[in-house]
């Protein structure tokens, strides 16, 4: 399988694993999808991690060869579906967390702009979205994405001129969220994090991503509704249950993510 689904604990670690470079086809896409409903329906795992099997790249987007071989209409299923099941990560109640040490270009840092955060490496590497080089678009979520994390006028710039930067340079933009010396760090603090999230309150917090992700950008009474349907869930769960009970015992609370 191009992409699998492993567990350390309640920390679920999808793997992208497609050599040479991960870049995705039809098939990718569906075995990420059913990766993801994986996930979320394993009642043990409570936070996930994206990561790839490559030391030279998380994902180089698109496979033009696959494309090119294609029709029309097959080239434009596969980007729904890759929009489709990006979306996915947004709207799951679970914190995603992308571990990047390798390229990520077009598509594949599209997938990355996916999750929830983005963690990275130094390292001689390239984030970008480059489809406009080829006369194509950012068709994944990359034009809607990339300036909600950058800003409009310089997620337009990038866009345009289909550029390309290191980790460092990405950090600056704000589009990645932590910085580590090297892939191992990046990895073992990605899974870190996803444990720290894991081991709290997880139904809360993953009503609350989900909450921020469909609100974001929305008009403000929309938000709302979200947060009062979200809250409405949160309020019945057993971790709030015993979350105010250790508050009014004075202890620590056990959560059990549900």
């Amino acid at each position: 399988m191009p992409v699998r689904l492993e567990k350390e604990g309640n920390v679920g670690i999808l793997v992208l694993d497609q050599p040479p470079a991960n870049a995705y086809d039809y098939e990718f896409l569906r075995s990420l999808g059913s990766a993801i409903d994986d996930a979320r329906a394993d009642e043990q795992v409570r936070a996930v991690v994206v990561t790839s099997a490559s030391d030279k790249f998380f994902s180089a987007g698109a496979d033009l060869k696959a494309f090119a071989a294609g029709s029309s209409r097959r080239r434009a299923m596969t980007a729904l579906l890759g929009n489709e099941v990006f979306r996915k990560m947004e709207v799951t109640p679970l914190v995603f967390v992308a571990a990047i040490s390798g390229h990520a270009l077009g598509g594949g840092l599209e997938l990355a702009m996916a999750c929830d955060m983005r963690f990275a490496s130094r390292g001689n590497y390239k984030l970008g979205l480059t489809e406009t080089a080829l006369g194509l678009f950012p068709g994944t979520g990359g034009t809607q994405r990339l300036p909600r994390l950058v800003g409009l006028s310089t997620g337009i710039d990038l866009i345009a001129r289909a550029a390309t930067f290191g980790p460092e340079e990405a950090q600056a933009y704000h589009l990645v969220d932590r910085l580590f010396d090297d892939a191992e760090t990046c990895l073992s603090e990605a899974k870190a994090y996803a444990r720290t999230v894991a081991e709290g309150p997880s139904e809360a917090i993953g009503r609350a991503k989900v909450a921020v992700q469909m609100g974001y950008g929305s008009p403000l009474d929309l938000g709302l509704a979200v947060e009062r349907e979200a809250i409405a869930h949160v309020f019945v769960s057993d971790d709030a249950e015993e979350g105010i009970k250790a508050f009014t015992e004075k202890r620590r609370p056990e959560f059990k993510g549900r």
